[in-house]
């Protein structure tokens, strides 16, 4: 059993399942990620298969001693950086925008160059935002009633995100980020009133941004119609189903799969899934989505457990940012979503999801670290505890 102390020198224990279904998607991830990359990378790095996996690998590890500072951090020495860390995240989406640091990747300025590797700001909005929102409506829970002191300064921060990451041609990354941020809001308890009115103001304006610009449209219609550019907008989705498809009930096997080879384009990236349930089949996809929801499940657990407004709000938040990226992901690959620019968490190649997913993931194991005297309490009442 792992024990760590908190900041009064108690002795608290974490939650082992949840830390058990971390290590274990990640590490399905990177032989997803071997499997599906190896004949991409052969190819055009020099004959180097491992090349992908490799740098997946180095993120992975740094991601872990993360994983493990976020998970003994004491959140109120947590709570003191987060202005720090909210003007930080600011800092690197605007920098995305300064030539020579920003790296503009056809045509979308997401990507801040660091060293060999590039960064990803949006992706550390997805842990910034909610860490910011769960102490805002902790510090302001009294105020909560009142729409210019309670309500409107976790809007403008969430507006002024949305459009920050708008702007580096991430329309995608900028909705579901909002779209979170509602969910913390609506857990925090704000009224209906609040979420009418968000709609009446998000639903046209996301409308129009999609009629805009070209690929959005050509991405919707796609959906739409399917069979209206079937080697265009459409056709990566449309080799992804059939990627998906052709693995059955058993699955061809882990690296095994053919179509991931020349069907689908980047499958390394957010059509990772793709090749998983090639190889993986329906099997394999069933014990995916079983991980994914024993991990959301212990996390929630967690959260409802906490006994403070602040971890219930923040372990709610970022459980829930990383299951539905899990779900949209899944959604967009099997056709059931418009395309979109999702990571698929723990799977996806790019070094930037992987790592903030790991910190998310250590905070949440942090929240549910219980006192031992309060567990062996529990277990007495349950009639499981055995004195050791």
């Amino acid at each position: 059993m792992i024990f760590s102390f908190d900041g009064a020198g108690t002795k608290t224990t974490f939650d082992h399942v949840l830390i058990v279904c971390v290590i274990l998607l990640t590490g399905a991830g990177l032989a997803a990620l071997y499997s599906a990359s190896y004949a991409f990378a052969e190819l055009w790095y020099h004959g180097d298969r491992w090349h992908f996996v490799f740098r997946q690998l180095i993120l992975a590890i740094v991601g872990f001693v993360f994983f493990i500072i976020a998970a003994n951090i004491n959140m109120e020495t947590l709570r003191s950086l987060i202005i720090f860390l909210l003007v930080a995240a600011i800092i690197f989406c605007a920098l995305t925008f300064i030539p020579g640091i920003g790296m503009n990747i056809n045509g979308a300025s997401r990507w801040i160059g660091i060293g060999g590797f590039s960064f990803q700001p949006s992706e550390l909005v997805k842990l910034v935002l909610p860490l910011y929102l769960a102490h805002l409506f902790d510090k302001k829970k009294e105020k909560l009633g009142s729409f210019t002191s309670g309500i409107l300064p976790p809007t403008l921060v969430t507006a002024l995100f949305f459009i920050l990451i708008l702007a580096q041609n991430n329309f995608s990354t900028a909705v579901f980020i909002a779209f979170n941020a509602l969910v913390i809001f609506f857990l925090a308890g704000i009224g209906i009133g609040f979420f009418l009115g968000a709609a009446a103001v998000i639903l046209p304006v996301t409308f129009l941004l999609i009629l805009i610009e070209e690929h959005r449209l050509r991405r919707l219609i796609s959906f739409l119609w399917p069979n209206w550019e079937p080697l265009g907008a459409g056709y990566q989705v449309s080799a992804s189903v059939l990627t998906i498809s052709s693995g059955g009930f058993w699955g061809k096997g882990l690296g095994q799969g053919t179509r991931k080879i020349v069907s689908v384009p980047e499958i390394q990236s957010d059509f990772i899934f793709s090749a998983y349930s090639e190889e993986g089949g329906f099997i394999g996809v069933a014990l995916f989505i079983i991980a994914f929801g024993v991990f959301a499940w212990r996390g929630y657990r967690a959260a409802l457990k906490s006994g403070s407004e602040f971890k219930r709000l923040l372990a709610c938040g970022l459980v829930t940012t990383i299951f539905t990226q899990m779900l949209l992901n899944i959604a967009v690959v099997s056709g059931a979503l418009p395309a979109t620019g999702v990571p698929l968490p723990f799977f996806s190649a790019g070094g930037s999801s992987l790592l903030i997913t790991l910190i998310m993931s250590g905070l949440i194991v942090n929240v549910s670290r219980t006192p031992v005297s309060s567990l062996k309490a529990e277990n007495m009442n349950n009639g499981v505890y055995s004195g050791i």
